[in-house]
């Protein structure tokens, strides 16, 4: 079977689901989204590295180019798992246009899996901006009004993306010119001087800076994640930042190496100061969908250094970090999700004594909260200290700024915890997770603690290919 697979079931089930009626789009989509799920999951335990080339068109010289390794699948699966588990998040709520929203989450979610898999620069191009479409009508059609904001935030939103996204699209014509192919393996073995490689280094930096996003480039993040649905919050944060991280190790570092190791440190402080920043912001929010917005920049600010460390063990746990925060992240928007439906609000000073009124919801929400402070035992504690440990060996200074999210995270969550669920009970009810909303929690913690206790399933996955494109970060001389 080939992984090209995964696209038609996505491309199909989009369509599916909008034929479907407003009725059974959820439905339909969801079956979709787990299908797509355990067929990439059987792609992973075949565990083939594997390409698959089909001539697109001759002028330019592209194919259909698509490379299934380690890496690519890893980012694949997390994508493939979260959207299910989203959905099902949305399975009880009354989304006007049904069939529309379900269908542009199954189109976005194809758009990622194509620029994971994409072993194409112009095929890759394509995919990264397919993916932007369907979130930005997400947010403006079904995003949060309450305020007025909502189109001026999407808009910019947009705008803001795409425009780093043409500063990429430079660089990779650029690529074209000297090389004459966008096929990924004729890019890395471009013989391009350390100028060239400054350049087509800063194009693609200015587009993943945006995306994942990095200090000063994050400015859109904020509000976007605010005004956004759940559903669009937990799409952009869980999976689709992931696509400028998983661009940096795929794309950027090995075809300008020298540029990587020339300025690697200054865009390596860049990211460190992102986690600064993102921390300190993080303790004034009295919004919780603010806070987690900035919570994600601190974290995602520690994965960005650790790829443009170009160390081979912080980058392996940068992947591991990725797949960690997909979850944690998801999982903090949906409890988030679920007190607003419950109180109509996420302001926490209107907030206090929800544990003596739910407890079970309490407990799940402080299982996700210690997996997001990376407590011991859990995936993303892993991937911290490997993150740290491979930072460390090349510039003690880097673990230590970027070991401030840890301990500040810790400090605002916890803060965070004790406002929202201890203290005074609030007059209000607040009625106990259902049987749905747990089982959807119990799910994200459950692959958070057995990939804490056993990550040698993911290790075993992504280490060949992380090993192979080492070679190209760090090319012996």
């Amino acid at each position: 079977m080939n992984i090209t697979i995964l696209l038609i079931l996505l491309g199909a089930g989009a369509l599916a689901t909008y034929g479907a009626g407003n009725k059974w789009a959820p439905k339909v989509a969801l079956g979709f989204s787990i299908l797509t799920f355990i067929c990439a999951l059987t792609f992973v335990n075949q565990h083939n590295s594997s390409d698959f080339i089909v001539k697109w068109f001759s002028n330019p010289n592209v194919s259909f180019a698509i490379k299934s390794d380690g890496l690519a699948l890893t980012l694949v699966l997390l994508t493939t798992a979260l959207v299910p588990i989203i959905l099902l998040t949305s399975l009880n709520k009354e989304i006007k246009n049904a069939k529309s929203f379900y269908a542009l989450v199954l189109f976005m979610a194809g758009a990622m899996v194509g620029t994971f898999l994409a072993a194409d620069g112009f095929l890759y191009y394509i995919f990264w901006e397919l993916a932007l479409l369907p979130i930005f009508m997400i947010g403006l059609f079904w995003g949060d009004n309450s305020t007025g904001e909502r189109k001026k935030t999407m808009m910019r939103f947009f705008v803001f993306t795409f425009a780093g996204s043409l500063f990429m699209l430079g660089s990779f014509i650029y690529l074209y010119q000297k090389v004459g192919s966008f096929y990924i393996a004729d890019l890395y073995k471009a013989n391009l001087n350390s100028t060239e490689q400054f350049w087509v280094f800063l194009g693609f930096f200015i587009a993943y800076a945006i995306k994942i996003p990095i200090l000063p480039f994050h400015s859109w993040q904020a509000k976007t994640y605010q005004f956004a649905p759940t559903v669009g919050t937990m799409l952009l944060s869980g999976a689709m930042l992931k696509m400028g991280l998983y661009s940096v190790i795929r794309w950027q570092m090995p075809i300008a190496p020298l540029a990587a190791k020339e300025y690697g440190p200054v865009f390596i402080w860049l990211s460190l100061a992102g986690v600064v920043y993102g921390s300190l912001v993080a303790l004034k929010q009295d919004n919780l969908k603010k806070l987690m917005a900035y919570s994600s920049l601190a974290h995602v600010g520690l994965i960005a250094a650790a790829c443009y460390s170009g160390s081979q063990d912080a980058i392996t746990g940068a992947v591991y970090q990725m797949v960690g925060h997909g979850f944690v992240i998801v999982g903090l928007f949906y409890c988030v999700d679920i007190i607003h439906s419950r109180y109509k609000t996420i302001q926490i000073s209107d907030l206090g004594g929800i544990r003596t009124l739910a407890p079970k919801f309490t407990s799940l929400f402080l299982l996700v909260l210690v997996a997001s402070i990376g407590l011991p035992g859990t995936f993303n504690f892993i991937g911290e200290f490997t993150m740290l440990y491979g930072l460390g060996a090349q510039n003690i200074s880097y673990a230590v700024v970027g070991g401030t999210s840890i301990i500040l995270g810790a400090y605002y969550m916890l803060k965070m915890f004790q406002n929202t669920m201890l203290g005074t009970t609030q007059q209000k009810p607040f009625d106990d997770v259902s049987w749905s909303e747990g089982f959807t929690l119990i799910l994200i913690i459950g692959v958070l603690f057995y990939f804490g206790m056993y990550p040698k399933p993911l290790h075993d996955l992504i280490a060949p290919s992380i090993a192979q494109l080492n070679v190209y970060i760090n090319p012996i001389k």
